[in-house]
């Protein structure tokens, strides 16, 4: 009986280990999911050039100090924000970044792979664009605060956003040491004090992913008087942007 019990307990806790082995090396393969094709084509397109890859920005130009860049979800082809954005924010020129291992980018995703990417767009964007806005969607809010923490960025609104991704993978696998096991956290509270420019956090009211205390966390650690958060009643995770109050809520950005 207790040799039984013994090889239970080990073959138990064989199977423990290979799943958690499993996830640490799958786990790139769950956070990020890079659609098949770009839903609209860009007015323009450029290719960013960064170490270990090249990735593509789709472009809707317009001369003037003006600009945003936006930062897309984790399943986001971010040219089909292009119409909403072309809509809210005419007298900005537009730049869209696909991430890697996206439509029409090269190499492989990461949290800093994505957020040097970032950094890099904004620093081209700043040559010919003084006032720039940046909008984070959901994975993109993780890479989006931490481009304001680090650059001069006018105005923030992030989407749908969380406070930090090991929170939201800990309710999702309770069972497993997410903590030891996640390479990408994007600690966004972590990062969220030093972020100077004025923020929106846009939450959805049924948002069936993004539990309304991971934004609210969020909203916490940023300086005093800096942020501010608006609820869209009704609104799920991916059905945001189809609400009535999405375009006038980002244009709190103008």
């Amino acid at each position: 009986m207790q040799k039984t019990l013994t090889v239970t307990l080990l073959l138990a806790m064989g199977i423990y280990a290979a799943a958690c082995l499993a996830l640490f090396f799958m786990q790139r393969s769950l956070i990020y999911f890079p659609p098949a094709v770009a839903a609209y084509a860009a007015p323009e397109t450029s290719i960013l050039a960064v170490a270990g890859a090249t990735v593509k920005v789709s472009e809707r130009p317009l001369a003037g100090e003006r600009a945003l860049i936006y930062l897309g979800g984790n399943a986001e082809d971010v040219t089909a924000s292009l119409p909403l954005l072309d809509r809210a924010f005419p007298e900005r020129a537009l730049y869209l970044l696909h991430y890697r291992g996206y439509t029409g980018s090269t190499g492989s995703p990461s949290e800093e792979a994505l957020v040097g990417d970032a950094l890099a767009l904004f620093d081209r964007v700043a040559r010919e664009h003084q006032d720039i806005v940046v909008i984070g969607r959901s994975l993109g809010s993780g890479v989006a605060v931490q481009l304001a923490s680090r650059r001069p960025v006018s105005r923030l609104v992030l989407v749908t956003p969380f406070d930090s991704l090991a929170g939201l993978a800990a309710r999702q696998f309770p069972y497993f040491p997410v903590g030891w096991l996640l390479r990408d956290r994007y600690a966004s509270s972590h990062h969220a004090p030093r972020v100077k420019a004025p923020t929106l956090l846009l939450a959805a009211g049924q948002d069936e992913i993004i539990p309304a205390d991971s934004a609210r966390r969020l909203l916490s650690h940023f300086p005093t008087g800096v942020a501010q958060m608006r609820v869209i009643d009704g609104a799920g995770h991916n059905s945001i942007s189809d609400s009535a109050d999405y375009i006038p809520s980002l244009q709190w950005a103008r």
